[in-house]
């Protein structure tokens, strides 16, 4: 059957797998059926996606990383190689907590460092950056970097990835890089108010 994907003659795919156009799978993996994976994603060597997971579209999934049911990554997410998903807060061998599920939801533009832990049931806000080898217990913000074990907030990201650096108004942070602007929230999250020195409608 003619499909819109890539991938290698070494990898498991389910045809039930709903896999989109110009998707790259590489070495060893194994796509269940039931997952979903949207368009222009890249797939490392030996990544695992189980049945439930929801991938979206341009996606970088890096090597030896494991997505199980209740993961949710929206489009343009980058995981990290080895990066590491749970899916049960008390895991026993012995006693089926499949009911007992939790949601983990990467949004927009997030990236998760190398080596990174998600404990399931938080949410990694929009283009936030999760540094490698970082424990992540709780919620993480829009545009917050948190690093370390458990991760603690150490700073604010721009969509371009650069970290932001304080502006003369105290509320206010700065990209280096591209010019962005953002405003932190009361609740310690960051909004984009300004691009390339043009407010945003």
């Amino acid at each position: 059957m003619d499909k819109d994907y890539q991938a290698d003659r070494t990898s498991l795919i389910s045809g039930e797998a709903q896999i989109g156009r110009g998707t790259r799978i590489w070495q060893f993996c194994n796509i269940m059926g039931g997952s979903v994976i949207g368009e222009d994603c890249n797939i490392g060597q030996n990544v695992f996606v189980e049945s439930g997971v929801r991938i979206g579209s341009r996606v970088k999934v890096k090597n030896n990383v494991a997505l199980y049911q209740g993961v949710v990554c929206e489009d343009d997410v980058f995981l990290g190689p080895n990066c590491v998903f749970t899916n049960v807060i008390n895991p026993r061998s012995f006693i089926e907590r499949k009911h007992e599920f939790r949601e983990t939801v990467v949004k927009r533009g997030a990236t998760i460092g190398a080596n990174a832990t998600i404990v399931c049931g938080n949410t990694i806000g929009r283009y936030a950056m999760v540094g490698a080898g970082t424990v992540v217990t709780h919620d993480v913000g829009d545009y917050q970097l948190v690093t370390g074990n458990p991760g603690r907030m150490a700073g604010y990201v721009c969509m371009c990835g650069c970290r932001l650096r304080e502006a003369e108004e105290a509320e206010m942070r700065d990209c280096p890089e591209c010019g962005r602007r953002y405003r932190v929230t009361a609740d310690g999250f960051a909004e984009e108010v300004r691009r390339t020195g043009e407010a945003i409608q």
